[in-house]
């Protein structure tokens, strides 16, 4: 197929979404082959997330239609533009929307997973030429998403964008470090660095809370509280490590972090949020230990949201309040060693799958992820 198909503009089947919040419509669409820097992908398969959903909701920019969305996937190599030397056609790679182009000064750190040379943004084109490799068979351009956009059959992305894995690793595993098992687990490994014998509190028991359990269990902390409004969430929650539970709509007069404050006598040594509300991130930075204490965020909020702190308390509480972008994870040499260890059976990601579906009931994906009956659906493009 690859050596047919080289060079030439490839016709399959993606999942278009033509109207903020409107089913995503399933039809032909026309794949440019890949530029000089670029990689055109079969993608196998694709999982859902929930920056999926809030892009496919959002009206306003950095959204725009026609898009093909989709970024946490696995895929064949199919073709390789000019340039292009780190993979080859039939490599299984995942697409991952942090480039990692291993030349700039923040890529060659270890301090840092920001690339200066392709820095990350929410951008309807391909990061070198500002440009897209999809239209309809009319001729129309359609958007791409987060660099990968995975709800298509093909996909073009570029090498800094591209990871190569070992293919002995199941497709529907595989896909989950692409976004969502990455940015959890690095979460607590890199960017709080969990200490062993710590008390963490997450705020949002979805993928992403559930993974930075798993990674704060791995890093050995003794006390895990999950905080959500769904008491169902506890029982899942404890198969990834949670200790305790807070419902937050529970809590009577007192604010959630009043709560965690008496239940941890003075503060969580590490707070994440994993929702995307500034108000929660308020309540998480409100206890956090003084003195030592790392409010992590990950939440993806609405564009344009801002958070409140007094200069009085940042400067008397001596906590820390950190982005967490991917998890802090290095896209070409952390991710490997994530896929090991969950080859080693010491990360287990087959919990975070509950749901796995054929490529033509994306829609359905969407419903499972919103009504709250799935943490990661699978889509199989071939099955």
């Amino acid at each position: 197929m690859a050596g047919e198909t080289r060079g030439k503009p490839i016709r399959c089947r993606a999942a278009v979404c033509w109207k903020a919040g409107e089913p995503l419509v399933m039809e032909e669409v026309i794949v440019a082959p890949p530029l000089a820097g670029e990689v055109r992908i079969r993608i196998i398969c694709t999982s859902l997330c929930h920056s999926d959903i809030t892009f496919w909701k959002l009206k306003d920019p950095p959204s725009c239609v026609p898009r093909i969305l989709g970024h946490e996937a696995v895929g064949v190599v199919e073709s390789v533009g000019e340039n292009v030397s780190e993979v080859t056609e039939g490599d299984i790679v995942l697409p991952i929307f942090m480039p990692d182009c291993g030349q700039c000064t923040d890529c060659k750190s270890e301090k840092s997973n920001l690339c200066s040379k392709f820095p990350f943004r929410i951008s309807p084109w391909m990061p070198r030429y500002e440009s897209s490799r999809f239209t309809t068979l009319k001729g129309e351009v359609l958007y791409h998403f987060l660099f990968v956009s995975s709800f298509s059959e093909y996909t073009v992305v570029d090498i800094a964008n591209i990871t190569k894995i070992d293919p002995a690793i199941p497709p529907n595993r595989a896909c989950l470090f692409s976004c969502g098992v990455s940015t959890g687990v690095g979460a607590a490994w890199k960017t709080a660095n969990v200490e062993k014998g710590s008390t963490v509190a997450i705020f949002g028991l979805g993928a992403i809370g559930l993974a930075v359990a798993e990674g704060a269990r791995l890093c050995g902390a003794s006390r895990i509280i999950g905080v959500d409004l769904n008491p169902d969430k506890f029982e899942i929650g404890k198969k990834f490590g949670i200790t305790d539970f807070v419902n937050s709509g529970n809590c009577g007069d007192k604010p959630v972090s009043q709560v965690i404050m008496e239940m941890t006598e003075g503060g969580a040594d590490y707070c994440f949020e994993c929702v995307g509300l500034a108000f929660l991130v308020d309540e998480a930075f409100a206890c956090c230990r003084k003195g030592w204490g790392k409010t992590i965020v990950l939440g993806v909020d609405k564009p344009g949201s801002m958070l409140k702190f007094s200069s009085f308390e940042i400067l008397h509480s001596g906590k820390s309040l950190m982005g967490s972008l991917y998890g802090s994870i290095k896209p070409k040499s952390d991710v490997p060693v994530l896929l090991k260890r969950y080859m080693d059976k010491e990360l287990d990601v087959d919990k975070f799958v509950t749901h796995e579906l054929k490529f033509e009931d994306i829609n359905k994906a969407f419903d499972l992820l919103i009504e709250g009956k799935s943490l990661r659906c699978v889509l199989w493009m071939d099955k």
